[in-house]
């Protein structure tokens, strides 16, 4: 039969129950205390076809209770408030935060959570394609002015809850500066949206091109000549006064190579016999320029 002898290892027992009674000591010497700590609130297993609308909150007071010496050596960070969304529907939304989900080092225990419920407002979340609109500051050099402004690429996607998706308009980008500029600017930038609660599906910049054009000028032509078209045959015709005076708007150089003479300037006669007419007077469009004004803009014609 096996015996045990009491006394083998004896110093190494005695050394063991000192220590136990040191710690005992320690332990039970300690006081027991509460503090309130504000901690971080994070939102686990939120559903993926939902979206939470507004600014839920960020922290939570926390009351908590340990050994002061536990209590002292707690870290930033260390305790910390779950709140599982796993299950949660469209709507506004009640939701308790429970001592037990609340993550604590060992020897503390949570007394009481402040508040003990949470509202948040949860909307589905949606998808939609938005045009992107370049954004633009500064005024280009004196004598310019500014033409078209693209962006490459022109829609993007965005999410977010469904009402505030159907309010956006568009996307924006970062401003394309064209002070001073005297010939079309481009530039990289980023493409973002002004509702914080909409996000892009991807990531992404544009590349920005905006024209930057000589400023149109304007020129009075004198004695601008008044012809007639589609007079019947055998017909003649008398135009009151014979000449206009015509202002145009273009950019240069095409201003520069318009005359009197080459701007064409009518009466339409078709279908109209003999008599006395007040007629409008018409110019052909065209791409070098435009007509601001025609003085006079209606004339007397005579047909015999």
């Amino acid at each position: 039969m096996f015996k045990v002898n009491p006394f083998a290892n004896f110093g190494l027992k005695l050394l063991a129950l000192l220590l136990a009674t040191v710690l005992w000591l320690t332990v039970a010497g300690e006081h027991i205390v509460e503090r309130t700590l504000r901690v971080p609130l994070e939102l686990r297993n939120a559903p993926a076809e939902l979206e939470i609308v507004g600014d839920p909150p960020m922290t939570v007071d926390v009351r908590v209770r340990g050994s002061s010496a536990i209590l002292s050596r707690m870290e930033p960070g260390e305790v910390v408030a779950l709140l599982d969304l796993e299950g949660a529907r469209p709507g506004s939304r009640l939701f308790h935060l429970r001592p037990d989900e609340v993550k604590a080092p060992y020897g503390v225990e949570i007394a009481q959570i402040t508040p003990a419920t949470v509202g948040l407002e949860l909307e589905k979340s949606g998808r939609r394609s938005v045009p992107v609109v370049p954004a633009i500051e500064g005024d280009p050099a004196p004598g310019f002015v500014l033409g078209r402004a693209t962006a490459t690429p022109a829609t993007v996607e965005v999410i977010g809850p469904e009402r505030r998706l159907r309010d956006l308009a568009n996307a924006t980008t970062e401003p394309v500066s064209v002070a001073g500029h005297r010939a079309t600017v481009s530039d990289v930038v980023t493409i973002g949206v002004a509702d914080a609660a909409l996000r892009l599906a991807e990531t992404q910049n544009a590349t920005v091109t905006v024209e930057v054009l000589p400023a149109p000028v304007e020129r009075d032509f004198a004695d601008v000549p008044i012809r007639w078209r589609n007079l019947g045959a055998g017909l003649s015709a008398r135009i009151q006064p014979s000449v206009a005076r015509v202002t145009v708007r273009g950019r240069h150089p095409a201003i520069d190579a318009v005359r009197a003479d080459t701007i064409d300037a009518f009466v339409d006669l078709a279908g109209l016999g003999p008599g006395q007419y007040n007629l409008r007077v018409q110019i052909d469009p065209t791409p070098n320029f435009g007509v601001l004004s025609t003085e006079p803009s209606v004339v007397q014609v005579i047909v015999k």
